[in-house]
């Protein structure tokens, strides 16, 4: 009896031992029962609520999944954005091109949320091609503007800023067909936009703006040296010869006239008709073109110079109706130089230069025109030097970027056949012209690095004193006498 009462006890305390332990356990699994499971950070939830935003790279795609299976996914502008569904939890979403739209996912107990979906340029490769061509520029800064590149920042010389613009424009030109090849693939399971045809044009409207300035300008000042030398030589000997004589009935005559056209003559005229003239010239002509204009710009600005003036000169056109009307063109000459200077790293100067000396000629093109009212005009006719290159020097070095030597010798005679070869007389029978030119010509360019002058510069003008009315008139003087400098105290 007293053996089974001490089983029972012990069997009583087993028990309530085993229902202590098991009382907290029971508790805790009620309790988590009670309170939901909380989703995951990295997934879409999908009960509704407040619109999410998601940031996407262009030409980039992203996998997000759904905290609970989706029953329908749309995209509002599949031009912007595409998604690929491989299964009800999960979304793949493959930006396309720059802008916005927004994403519905429709869960299966009929709630819907909304996710807006932005689409930026990723500049981050264009930013390691910067840094890895150009690691002095640590100024450079990237960023975007809807489908434009937008470079900012200061760089260091003119150089630097185009080379950038040209990095940016290829990012751009390979970003835009890539985007029009058209990302994206129908859904496996429907339930995705089918991608949309490329956007026309898209990669056309993709630019760069350039909005970098340059640490120091640099002003360029182009000295240009324009110097020719002509000489002429011209002789020239005619003959003018006339002789008859009367016998009986005959008249017997021999004339020749072969006059040069030389400024010069020597003429004999005797009884009856006979008659000696001899013409001759011989001329000689120097012309010499010295021509030093100077003009000064920015690095990377075109600057031109002109001292000369315009002329017009009429050009026949055909109107409607084909009648013909002269209309009148506008020519500029005298000295001309257009020049683009470009500062490089190390001193170096980028120059394209074109200096051009023109002038009237004297002589001009005569025209006559036929007809009731025939009419004789001169054109003016130019006689033009001109140059047109492109070099590299350092700043006060010289370069001649053209030259001319020219010799021309021509030689004309003219004879009467058989007697202008007889020796002595001969020369009564026959004319002689002979004429040379020689020409050297050379352009000589000249760069400098230019800063401002601290001082105001002496004036061509400056020693100019008009004169008074007595000093003109009377003692015919075209200066005024100068004043004398006040003495020091």
């Amino acid at each position: 009896m007293t053996t089974l009462t001490h089983k029972t006890l012990l069997a009583c305390a087993v028990a309530l031992t085993l229902d202590a332990h098991a009382a907290p356990a029971a508790s805790a699994i009620k309790v988590n029962a009670a309170v939901p499971s909380a989703p995951s950070a990295d997934c879409i939830d999908l009960r509704g609520g407040a619109n999410q935003r998601l940031q996407l790279m262009r030409g980039k795609s992203v996998l997000k999944r759904f905290c609970t299976p989706a029953g329908a996914v749309m995209v509002g502008d599949p031009k912007v954005a595409n998604v690929v569904v491989p299964g009800a939890s999960e979304v793949v979403i493959v930006a396309r091109s720059v802008g916005s739209t927004n994403l519905i996912v429709s869960g299966r107990d009929k709630r819907s949320t909304v996710i807006d979906l932005d689409v930026a340029i990723d500049t981050s490769a264009l930013r390691a091609q910067f840094d890895a061509l150009f690691p002095l520029e640590r100024e450079i800064r990237i960023g975007a503007s809807g489908n434009a590149v937008v470079l900012s920042g200061m760089v260091s010389d003119v150089g630097v800023a185009s080379q950038l613009v040209d990095l940016a424009t290829a990012f751009q030109e390979s970003a835009g067909q890539q985007g029009d090849s058209g990302a994206g693939s129908p859904s496996p399971l429907s339930v995705g936009a089918p991608a949309a045809a490329p956007a026309a044009g898209s990669g056309a409207a993709a630019k760069v703006l350039n909005m970098l300035s340059i640490a120091a300008p640099q002003q360029v000042m182009l000295e240009v040296k324009i110097a020719e030398i002509s000489k002429s030589l011209v002789d020239q000997l005619g003959a003018k010869a006339g002789f008859s004589k009367t016998n009986g009935n005959w008249t017997y005559a021999a004339v020749s006239s072969l006059l040069s056209g030389g400024a010069g003559a020597v003429s004999a005229v005797g009884t009856g008709i006979k008659e000696l003239t001899i013409d001759g010239e011989k001329r000689d002509g120097l012309v010499k073109i010295l021509a030093e204009p100077n003009v000064m710009a920015i690095s990377g600005q075109e600057a031109s110079f002109l001292a000369g003036g315009k002329i017009f000169i009429p050009v026949a056109q055909n109107a409607a109706g084909g009648a013909g009307v002269v209309t009148l063109e506008e020519k500029e000459y005298g000295v001309a130089v257009k020049f683009t200077p470009t500062v490089l790293p190390g001193g170096r100067i980028n120059l394209r230069v074109a200096p051009e000396v023109s002038e009237l000629n004297r002589e001009g093109i005569g025209i006559s025109t036929g007809g009731s009212s025939s009419a004789t005009a001169i054109l003016p006719a130019f006689t033009t030097r001109r140059a047109a290159t492109t070099v590299q020097l350092q700043d006060g070095q010289s370069f001649a970027i053209g030259g001319l030597i020219r010799n021309n010798v021509t030689s004309t005679i003219r004879r009467f056949p058989f007697l202008g070869d007889v020796p002595v007389l001969g020369t009564l029978f026959r004319s002689s012209d002979f004429q040379s030119d020689r020409t050297e010509l050379v352009f000589i360019v000249t760069p400098r690095l230019a800063k401002p002058m601290q001082s105001q510069p002496a004036l061509p003008t400056d020693e100019y004193v008009e004169p008074t009315r007595t000093e003109f008139l009377l003692g015919g003087q075209l200066e005024g006498a100068a004043a004398s400098a006040a003495p020091e105290k």
